[in-house]
């Protein structure tokens, strides 16, 4: 079994959770990424958000607020993926940048549009109250 082991940053407004898509994919997901060799999950948090969506994420207000796990989109079979997900403060407005082709506020009824691990982050938001 192989696991994929990536952040996310959790982005809710007015009951919407703020997802990227890459070019060249389907499915929407939390933005995030991986970690760099010896990063700690807020280093990673704040160089992929800069990278992704051009904002800046303030560390000290960074809150672990789960951590889901799920088979990996056009993966084999037995590759998942892990995502420890954080709420932070940010400035400025996000916007794709890097590899992201589209940003969009969804709502729990576009849960269909989420990866796997995504669906997952949406339905423990949505039992919390929080994604409507």
């Amino acid at each position: 079994m192989t696991v994929i082991d990536k952040i996310g940053w959790v982005l809710l407004e007015d009951g919407r959770l703020l997802c990227a898509r890459s070019y060249g994919k389907q499915r929407f997901y939390v933005p995030g990424g991986k970690r760099d060799p010896g990063e700690s999950d807020v280093q990673a948090l704040v160089r992929e958000i800069a990278e992704e969506l051009a904002v800046a994420i303030a560390p000290e207000t960074a809150r672990h607020i789960g951590t889901f796990q799920a088979q990996a989109d056009a993966k084999a079979d037995g590759v998942l993926v892990t995502v420890a997900c954080y709420t932070a403060e940010h400035s400025g407005t996000p916007a794709p940048t890097s590899e992201i082709e589209e940003i969009r506020w969804l709502g729990y009824a576009e849960r269909e549009l989420m990866s796997s691990t995504g669906q997952l982050i949406f339905d423990a938001l949505h039992e919390r109250g929080e994604l409507r």
